[in-house]
């Protein structure tokens, strides 16, 4: 369990991967498999507050309804102000910066509190603001819609303060509102395709892509497990993400990378296990994409 300014025991587990802590999620904090929990910022600040490098092996929203500051989170940095709410996927590398103390609530799920009971696999992936490749990873929402939002992260938290046989299934109800409640506002602000039933072939991309793209870098692998061309699947990517399917698979990479430069691993032994054929081809790669060498991002950290 990780320590805590408050003496209330949180369902978090922080563990080390070389450089990078990592936490995880503990699922019977409260003696069953709720693999959802909620907290307050300012009583989670050794989690919540982590000025290392640190990444979630669950899903994170953050609620912040005061203070000031800013989180390095993947390839963007956030300003950290009131009504703003940010999204951490699993795996995502952050570190944050507080100029002022902070304080609002966060909610943290594993994808099989929602995947187990609703039968749409892609759930997750259709929300716009999860595993986001060219939009940022927060939205600073109208304060009439951040108060409704904070109203059903109240209404989940009032559940856990007494919970019963059937709270399982309200939490999950609450929750299955707020990210929707949540992606229409994110799709809204950022000008984005708001219907995420419209086409499901980017969705089942983007699932994809998360499990394959150390060893497929290419869109035509992707194409032909969707059967369809590389050239339709490339429209589909545009129309939802304004990128195309090959600039998805190299910011995915590129990010991935980034993680395992982070963890002191060799630029060799990387650039292998991506599947590239040899480290030059690797380091092109990687300056192309970044600007700088991969020794050079890491000397950066």
């Amino acid at each position: 369990m990780i320590n805590s300014s408050s003496k209330k025991k949180h369902s978090l587990e922080k563990t080390h991967a070389s450089d990078v802590q990592i936490y995880h999620f503990l699922p019977r904090k409260y003696g069953i498999d709720l693999l959802v929990d909620i907290g307050r910022i300012q009583s989670l600040q050794n989690f919540i507050l982590d000025d290392t490098p640190h990444q979630l092996s669950f899903y994170e929203i953050a609620f912040i309804q005061s203070g000031q500051g800013t989180c390095l989170l993947g390839e963007n940095e956030i300003v950290i102000e009131p009504g703003l709410v940010m999204f951490t996927s699993p795996g995502q590398i952050r570190r944050w910066h507080t100029i002022e103390a902070l304080s609002g609530y966060v909610v943290f799920f594993e994808k099989d509190f929602l995947n187990l009971f609703f039968t749409d696999e892609l759930f997750l992936y259709r929300l716009q603001y999860f595993h986001q490749y060219s939009q940022p990873s927060s939205i600073k929402m109208a304060a009439n819609d951040f108060e409704q939002a904070l109203q059903l992260v109240r209404d989940v938290e009032e559940e856990f303060g007494e919970l019963q046989n059937d709270s399982g299934h309200l939490i999950r109800a609450i929750l299955y509102q707020l990210l929707v409640i949540l992606n229409r506002c994110y799709a809204d602000k950022y000008h984005l395709q708001r219907d995420t039933f419209i086409h499901p072939t980017f969705f089942r991309f983007r699932s994809m892509l998360e499990k394959d793209f150390i060893n497929n870098h290419r869109v035509a692998g992707y194409a032909q497990k969707l059967e369809i061309s590389a050239a339709h699947l490339n429209k589909i990517c545009r129309q939802f993400s304004g990128l195309s399917a090959q600039q998805m698979i190299h910011h995915k990479l590129i990010s991935e990378i980034k993680k395992q430069l982070l963890n002191n691993r060799s630029v060799k032994q990387i650039a292998y296990d991506f599947d590239f054929s040899d480290p030059s081809n690797f380091n092109r790669f990687f300056k192309k994409l970044t600007g700088t060498t991969a020794q050079g991002y890491r000397d950066s950290f």
